[in-house]
């Protein structure tokens, strides 16, 4: 019996679905009760089904004028004590840096989606692209933390969004959900079991009121947030604060929280970091890719084993923080690294910085995405080079 049929018998709902379909379903699955978005290709999908949606378990969606404004909104409602998201590409994503710096600084749990098209600027508003891998990360300006996850199907894109809402919550974190326009707008079978879920939820102030300090931690170093209405005393800044939440510019004060601040997902990775990895324990050649990209990596891995040439695929689902030591041990055996990516080297900039080695490539701008053949021919010609 096939997973489909037994889904079925276990009256576990399946749907085909797009992945932006996908992203919105998983949201509400996740508990989202907020949106705040404007249209923008191709993302437009999930606005459109949360502006229906949302109301009907008692959430809101507010179409914003611009993406400047969404995000402040989204922010102001995760605040309010409500799970929280917005959706956009390329321009949008860009327009929202300011505040999604501040909601890094004030750890403010919140979801951006982000379906990356071909850029830079306008660019092409419907082809696919990968491209904005680097500005999910530093974006903003500053140094701060951040989580970013690339899912690489549909049915992927249902559970980590349902997974960003949980590390957004539980780390007090901007969580970004990045996927290209190919698998926004893919449709596959996905088996939608995220009601039975248990969500996680943020650390809730408690205790006396009078002492409570917004920013002060355990050995955690997950400050605990206000309830809206509970009576504790909250002050929110993008200035530099001290555990009182109030601005200072006192260097040890600023020192010690900003610490914390940049520390904080590494005290958790064991929670954080997800990836895949597919024939790596004795790959001479070993492909990294995200995305569609990784999606034709696969065929590609299967391609150049049916030749008897050792090929195998490590694919990053937690993007940031970057799974470092998993690559690592993954290329123990490779003779040589190959990435596909939809851009210009920014995976391969990470891959070369994380193993010390010079990594091979194929970078595709035009707006088309990478043929399973042409990733093969050239891990083939790598496996036989080696």
């Amino acid at each position: 019996m096939n997973a489909i049929d037994t889904s079925l018998k276990s009256n576990t709902p399946v749907k085909l679905v797009s992945g932006n379909h996908a992203c919105a379903i998983g949201a509400l699955a996740a508990g989202c009760r907020f949106f705040a978005g404007y249209p923008i290709t191709p993302s437009s999908e999930i606005a459109e089904r949360l502006s229906r949606q949302l109301p009907e378990v008692g959430g809101v969606f507010v179409q914003m004028e611009d993406e400047i404004a969404s995000m402040a909104a989204v922010i102001g409602a995760s605040v309010g004590g409500v799970k929280a998201m917005t959706a956009t590409s390329g321009p949008g994503f860009s327009l929202k840096q300011e505040n999604l710096g501040y909601a890094a600084g004030a750890e403010v749990p919140c979801v951006i989606v982000n379906v990356m098209r071909g850029g830079p600027s306008t660019g092409m508003p419907t082809r696919p692209s990968q491209a904005d891998l680097m500005q999910a990360r530093w974006g903003s300006h500053g140094d701060y933390p951040i989580i970013a996850l690339t899912p690489a199907s549909v049915s992927e894109i249902y559970s980590e969004t349902m997974r960003a809402f949980d590390l957004a919550e539980q780390f007090r974190s901007p969580v970004v959900l990045l996927y290209d326009q190919v698998i926004a707008q893919l449709t596959e079978t996905v088996t939608l079991d995220g009601a039975s879920r248990i969500s996680v939820s943020r650390k809730w102030a408690s205790g006396p009121r009078e002492a409570y300090k917004p920013f002060a931690t355990g050995s955690d170093a997950i400050p605990a947030m206000a309830k809206p209405g509970d009576g504790y005393r909250v002050h929110t800044t993008g200035l530099t604060h001290s555990e009182t939440g109030f601005p200072t510019q006192q260097p040890d004060a600023v020192t010690r929280n900003l610490e914390r601040l940049f520390t904080k997902l590494d005290k958790h990775r064991e929670l954080i970091d997800s990836y895949e990895a597919v024939n790596c324990e004795d790959a001479d050649v070993l492909i990294v890719a995200v995305g569609i990209s990784a999606r034709a990596a696969r065929r590609a891995v299967e391609q150049c084993r049916e030749q008897g040439l050792r090929v195998g695929l490590f694919r990053p689902i937690t993007f940031w923080p970057f799974p470092e030591k998993q690559l690592r041990e993954a290329a123990a055996k490779a003779k040589a690294v190959l990435v596909p990516e939809m851009n210009t080297g920014q995976l391969q900039f990470v891959a070369e910085r994380v193993l010390a080695r010079r990594v091979d490539a194929i970078h595709l701008f035009s707006g088309e995405a990478i043929a399973p053949a042409d990733i093969a021919a050239r891990a083939a010609a790598l496996a036989k080079g080696a």
